[in-house]
């Protein structure tokens, strides 16, 4: 009959009431299960109540599996991108870098091979040309010698096996440019000095005296007009004294010059007393560097860049 007077709205004391009722007609082992399997109403386990409200907590790094969460793809993803943009700059960098080199040394052998074209452009070289000579084995020696499929570039210096101190001291000059640009360009030259007193230099003679310089100097001589005719070509100045006897000590007045001269046997540049032995290696370094054989260079006056070699 009391149960029948609670309201409906109090669910919760009528079910404790219950509750109490069932507990005390039941034996104690009883009661201890319906106790524990008795659960009140609308009541939420704290456990569940705490993982609705909040959000899961995050493992420490060291334990999450290797792509098993998002956090970890979040901090992947982060690095990667950062990694991307330094070898990004790093490769802006170095293509900036190369780029300008190469413009640069392109720029400076253009200039090198306008300088040269410049000497060429009128025609005839004002330098250089045919000769007939012998070396100092008896052998004929002539321009055409000059010439090569190596690339290889000559240097030609006149004088004579009597001068006392200018021709040794510029032949000792060569041997200094000669060693260095080998040792360290890997350039090879062709060097050959020509006499201006064919009278007194005989091939004999000429090897002799050449073996107390580089042994890679060829001695040239021949008659009186073949010397003549070569001094000629390169516009070398010689004199020789006049009514000079036989066995008469003399000297001779020259030029005094290295003619550099490519490898299809065309004149380059000079390079003359005043420049030591570093200033020539340079000079030849730059011009072996810049040089573009003919048949090239007609091929470049043809292409899309040939704005650039006029």
């Amino acid at each position: 009959m009391l149960l029948n007077r609670i309201p409906v709205r109090t669910t919760i004391l009528r079910s404790v009431l219950v509750r109490s009722q069932l507990l005390k007609s039941t034996p104690v082992f009883a009661k201890r299960c319906l106790a524990s399997t008795l659960i009140k109403p609308q009541e939420v386990p704290k456990s569940t109540a705490n993982e609705s409200s909040t959000s899961p907590k995050k493992r420490p790094l060291s334990r999450v599996a290797i792509g098993g969460t998002g956090s970890a793809a979040k901090y992947a993803s982060k690095n990667s991108v950062e990694f991307a943009a330094w070898k990004a700059v790093m490769l802006l960098l170095v293509l900036g870098g190369g780029a300008t080199y190469y413009f640069s040394k392109e720029k400076e052998r253009l200039r090198i091979q306008k300088e040269v074209e410049s000497k060429r452009s009128y025609g005839k070289p004002l330098i250089g040309g045919p000769f007939n000579l012998i070396d100092d084995n008896g052998q004929p020696f002539t321009q055409e010698n000059l010439k090569n499929d190596k690339k290889q570039f000559s240097i030609i210096y006149f004088g004579f096996t009597h001068c006392p101190d200018v021709c040794p001291d510029e032949l000792d000059k060569l041997g200094d440019m000669l060693n260095e640009l080998k040792s360290k360009n890997n350039i090879d030259l062709l060097p050959i000095f020509i006499t201006c007193d064919p009278a007194r230099d005989s091939p004999e003679i000429i090897k002799e005296y050449l073996t107390d310089f580089h042994p890679s100097i060829i001695g040239l001589t021949g008659t009186y007009e073949e010397v003549k005719k070569a001094c000629k070509q390169y516009r070398v100045y010689f004199s020789t004294p006049q009514d000079v006897k036989p066995g008469q000590d003399y000297l001779v007045d020259h030029s005094i010059f290295f003619y550099l001269m490519d490898s299809e046997g065309n004149f380059v540049d000079v390079i003359g007393r005043e420049a030591d032995a570093k200033e020539g290696v340079e000079k030849i370094r730059s011009h072996i560097d810049a040089f573009i054989p003919e048949a090239e260079r007609e091929k470049r006056k043809d292409s899309w860049l040939s704005f650039l070699y006029k």
